[in-house]
């Protein structure tokens, strides 16, 4: 099983034509997604990467059944894109886009929220690394090379974290089955708490590894779902220890408010929650090797 994608999600490349669509549609395709077309608005018709362009998300899906969507769109229309993309019917978009407008996101959350729950697009992002289930599809901007199949799922606020974590693992002989990275801006589509429940339900992840930064509520009521319903052993690590109070640190959504946002204090909460912290970046692989090893 994988959560999210695999080798036969059908997918669409929104903002194909574009440089930074076009690099990441060839490395997804590369190592074996199965890209069907893209979107570039006024292109419709043409052909890219021997694959064909479309006008709008509806179109491209009637031609293709896609059901999964990677979103290189600019961050000026990264919103509409996304609400065309539901509109249209995906199941997935994964928004790589940075430095889009906190207010655009809130509007395309509420666009999203009003769809019955099971007809709800999952977006992934924005500012994010993107999903890769290991192995069979990616959809992200991650190198493929560093990942190896296995039994340990990773989300992620950081992407680089998350592709250091997934190459620890790897040395310790341990691989894994998905990584998500969820993006660190104020606003983002899916929480820690949405994809822990997905790797809940994964049959084939073992477990998970959490990674954290200083910045917002989403470790706390991770932790707390954890605590309450997970069968499955984490390994947690909050970022930026150093990081002083009210300065920006990397992501948009990393700074401290207040008390509860620091690393130190957001780690002790993992800590209370049961679960295992790693003390610092260079130990997730060893954590993670560890907590296996005396279950």
């Amino acid at each position: 099983m994988s959560i999210l994608i695999d080798e036969t999600t059908k997918v669409l490349i929104q903002g194909f034509t574009g440089d930074k669509g076009t690099f990441h549609a060839q490395e997804a395709m590369r190592y074996g997604t199965k890209v069907v077309g893209g979107i570039t608005p006024g292109k419709g018709g043409m052909e890219h990467l021997g694959l064909p362009v479309f006008n709008t998300v509806r179109e491209a899906m009637r031609a293709t059944s896609a059901t999964a969507s990677m979103i290189f769109v600019p961050a000026p229309f990264c919103a509409d894109a996304v609400m065309e993309a539901a509109e249209a019917g995906l199941r997935l978009s994964v928004v790589i886009t940075e430095g889009v407008p906190v207010g655009d996101m809130v509007r395309a959350k509420r666009y999203l929220a009003s769809f019955p729950a099971g007809e709800r697009l999952c977006m992934i992002g924005p500012n994010c690394a993107g999903v890769i289930s290991v192995g069979k599809a990616m959809l992200g901007i991650m190198t493929g090379d560093i990942y190896t199949r296995g039994s340990i799922g990773i989300v992620a606020r950081s992407g680089t974290l998350g592709y250091e974590a997934a190459a620890q693992l790897a040395r310790h002989g341990l691989g894994v089955t998905t990584s998500a990275g969820i993006g660190g801006d104020p606003i983002i589509g899916s929480s820690f708490v949405e994809i822990l429940k997905l790797f809940e339900q994964d049959d084939e992840t073992e477990a998970v590894m959490m990674i954290g930064e200083i910045g917002g509520p989403q470790e706390a009521e991770a932790a707390r779902w954890v605590k309450e319903n997970s069968r499955k052993p984490v390994v947690g690590f909050i970022a930026g220890v150093t990081a002083p109070p009210g300065r920006r640190m990397g992501h948009a959504g990393a700074i401290i408010s207040d008390a509860a946002d620091t690393a130190a204090a957001k780690a002790e909460n993992l800590r209370r929650c049961g679960i295992t912290v790693a003390d610092s970046p260079g130990e997730l692989g060893s954590t993670m090797a560890n907590v296996l090893a005396n279950r």
